[in-house]
């Protein structure tokens, strides 16, 4: 099966053509660039992930590699089980033992291109196992777009079909799901932010971790301060059926649309699951009145 490149004019069906990494781009601006094939150990969870990701104004809120988990990859998708399979890095939380370094990690690659222009990025990938099977197939579109009426602002979409193998179910769970008590339901669309301090967080009247943390709102909103000075807002959409938000402020940054939040999610074998994510990036901090009006337009 062959995918288009759009930069280069002409098909490719493997990640020797154009391996140097994509950017995306606004207006002409770069606004993030897209990692495709780390040279990273299993134990970080390898997988296609954005970073840096920047605001037009050039303020990177994205973070990547950091002290606190290195396995913490810009934005990206990622799930801690998924059919025993760590794909998220780091520790594997075990049922009444806690968390545990197990060989359980395996890794999501590139496997070919459909389309890939400055402003729209289209791909298929595997879910592999630490042998290197396939668990899952994925059909990931990412793309970036001004947002009308706000030159302030750029949108980006991610959406993702994962499809089973044709003889097997695949189930995703989460630390949560494998007894990790706390509202650590995390694994999804998972964006690492940076920030100085702890960033603010909320959901319409749901303000601060406690409250936004494993909520189903429509929307959730991130302001913090990036190391270089400039403030940014994140505003973040896109739930599917059953999904919650998993949210960080005090250990560290980062909004999740978490597939498995308190109940595992079963991909019946031979079907296929359907998701968009929407991140609205802005410069400055926007209030809450703001923020609300700007995700329900959608951009």
């Amino acid at each position: 099966m062959n995918g288009r490149d759009g930069t280069l004019g002409r098909t490719t069906d493997d990640a020797s053509e154009g391996r140097a990494d994509p950017h995306l781009l606004v207006g002409g601006a770069p606004v993030a660039r897209y990692v495709l094939a780390p040279d990273l150990g299993a134990e970080h969870g390898p997988r296609p992930y954005l970073h840096p990701v920047r605001t037009l104004a050039g303020t990177p809120v994205t973070d990547a590699l950091p002290a606190d988990h290195v396995w913490h990859l810009g934005a990206s998708v990622a799930v801690q089980d998924v059919a025993g399979t760590n794909l998220w890095g780091g520790r594997t939380y075990v049922r009444d033992v806690g968390y545990t370094w197990r060989g359980d990690h395996g890794r999501i690659v590139h496997v070919g291109w459909e389309e890939r222009t400055p402003d729209r990025l289209d791909h298929r990938l595997h879910w592999c196992d630490p042998a290197g099977d396939v668990l899952l197939s994925e059909r990931r579109t990412i793309s970036a777009s001004a947002v009308s009426g706000h030159p302030s602002a750029w949108r980006l979409d991610l959406a993702s079909t994962l499809t089973a193998p044709a003889e097997r179910d695949i189930v995703l769970g989460s630390p949560a799901t494998n007894g990790r008590p706390g509202g650590a339901g995390y694994g999804g669309f998972f964006w690492r932010a940076v920030a100085t301090e702890p960033p603010e967080v909320f959901a319409g009247e749901l303000t601060g971790e406690e409250a936004v943390n494993g909520c189903d709102r429509p929307w959730v909103a991130l302001r913090g301060q990036a190391p270089e000075g400039g403030a940014y807002t994140l505003i973040f959409s896109g739930l599917g059926p059953g999904d919650r938000w998993f949210v960080r402020t005090t250990m560290y940054p980062g909004v999740c649309v978490a597939y498995a939040f308190a109940r595992t999610l079963t991909i019946p074998a031979g079907t296929s699951r359907h998701g968009r994510h929407q991140v609205i990036v802005v410069d400055g901090r926007l209030d809450p009145e703001s923020a609300a009006g700007l995700a329900a337009a959608g951009g």
